[in-house]
């Protein structure tokens, strides 16, 4: 095992010709944690370790006033995320055209690599956008699909996901089929057999969802790609959830499209995120802003958006860094670990019930979605921030209502049980005001 110093140099950044920082604060907490309170210690073990998160927790800087349990949109970096950005921005500043074009551009080819190593993939079928959103809709948008052409996703895929393909269906005539699947999803077979009964002779491209946005219910993504795939059907991954919030590689969900948002599990800054396109179909794409027919073959023509600070996406380097000091089985089990806090605290109530399978940690991590029968959905949101200052998010979806949890590594075990509290309380029917009617 590596010395904390040996560590600490690894993670040594240069953004110019004779510019070294040497990172610490952060990664130097995460870096002494892992040396001195997890060794020896399994993920699963390590993930009620108060001491060891409480290092991790400090790299945060995060207003305690309030309980964030919205991680899910988009989540605080840690400060050595955002020192490096203004870094980064403060020396583009001194003269952009020479230095942040020539010195801190060129350093996205490192990031690029990150990305690569870390998803499984060849750097060269990694571009680095502004969202997830934009890395979906560059592939939605990009296809020569054509009148008549279907496309297939789910009743619970995200909405601008769905929006892009209704302009399409408004723009060039496609059609997009949605196939409803069982919420909780007890089998995920029934998740595979939706997409089977909605394949026809038509379809041009399914997308799917690794994690839905609205249940956290993990979805069986490499299934439904070799589903397509016996079809010659090409699958877009919808990822803004899964990347850096559960382990896996590109290996374990065989999608020939990948698109994610960095500022959610990642702890990049807001306004950074990936696409994936494999290789041999980068030619296929159209890219969303033009770009020369030399760079028809290259990944980069994704990134053609014109002139755009180059801090936000080098930053990206530390986010990695930071992830990689703590390891994502690590945080998985973390995630696991502050809901099991909660939800072994409620399920004993008949009237408390869940989207997702509770009983199976496959199907969920960081995101859970619950409601209580005969409780207001969003009453109790206004009550929880209004009363306790915890802010969570109302899913209200025609198929469904309930509440959406998402703490994250810096969320306290104190807060999580504030939470619980609470949730105990209105399940009794002790908080009148969030009672329906």
């Amino acid at each position: 095992m590596s010395s904390r110093r040996e560590f600490l140099n690894r993670f040594m950044l240069t953004t110019g010709a004779a510019f070294v920082v040497l990172k610490t604060d952060a990664i130097a907490r995460v870096a002494e944690a892992v040396e001195q309170l997890a060794v020896d210690k399994s993920a699963k073990e390590l993930a009620s370790d108060d001491a060891f998160w409480g290092r991790i927790q400090s790299a945060f800087d995060v207003d305690r006033t309030l309980i964030n349990l919205n991680n899910g949109g988009v989540s605080p970096a840690p400060k050595v995320v955002i020192d490096a950005f203004k870094r980064y921005i403060d020396y583009s500043n001194q003269a952009p055209a020479y230095f942040m074009w020539r010195h801190v551009e060129p350093q996205i080819e490192t990031v690029r690599e990150k990305l690569a190593i870390l998803f499984g993939c060849d750097k060269e079928e990694v571009a680095i956008t502004r969202n997830a959103s934009e890395s979906l809709q560059i592939v939605q948008q990009g296809m020569n699909l054509k009148e008549g052409d279907e496309v297939l996703t789910t009743t619970q895929d995200y909405p601008r996901m769905l929006t892009t393909y209704t302009q399409l269906e408004r723009r060039w005539g496609i059609k997009l089929v949605q196939v409803p699947y069982p919420t909780p999803l007890m089998n995920k077979d029934d998740y595979v057999n939706a997409f089977r009964k909605g394949i026809t002779s038509k379809t041009k491209a399914i997308l799917v969802s690794h994690i839905c946005f609205l249940t956290g219910q993990i979805l069986p993504v490499q299934q439904v790609s070799k589903l397509a795939h016996e079809f010659g059907i090409p699958v877009i991954c919808d990822a803004a959830h899964s990347f850096n919030h559960i382990p896996y590689k590109l290996s374990d969900l065989e999608v020939d499209f990948f698109g994610s948002s960095l500022h959610k599990w990642t702890y990049a800054p807001v306004g950074t995120g990936m696409l994936y396109v494999k290789k041999n179909l980068i030619k296929t794409i159209w890219p969303l802003m033009a770009a020369p027919k030399e760079m028809d073959e290259n990944i980069r023509k994704f990134e053609e958006i014109g002139t755009h600070p180059a801090a936000t996406h080098n930053a990206v380097a530390e986010a990695l860094a930071f992830n990689e000091a703590i390891g994502i089985e690590r945080k998985a089990e973390r995630f696991r670990y502050l809901h099991s806090r909660w939800i072994n605290r409620v399920r004993e109530f008949k009237n408390v019930k869940f989207r997702v399978n509770i009983n199976d940690t496959s199907n969920w991590c960081g995101l859970v979605n619950f409601y209580i029968d005969g409780v207001d959905v969003s009453k109790l949101v206004d009550y929880l921030l209004s009363k306790h200052r915890i802010y969570v998010v109302p899913i209200i979806h025609p198929e469904f209502k309930g509440i959406r949890v998402t703490p994250n590594v810096y969320t306290l075990t104190s807060e999580i049980d504030l939470f619980g509290d609470i949730i105990v309380k209105v399940a009794k029917g002790e908080v009148k005001e969030v009672m329906e009617g």
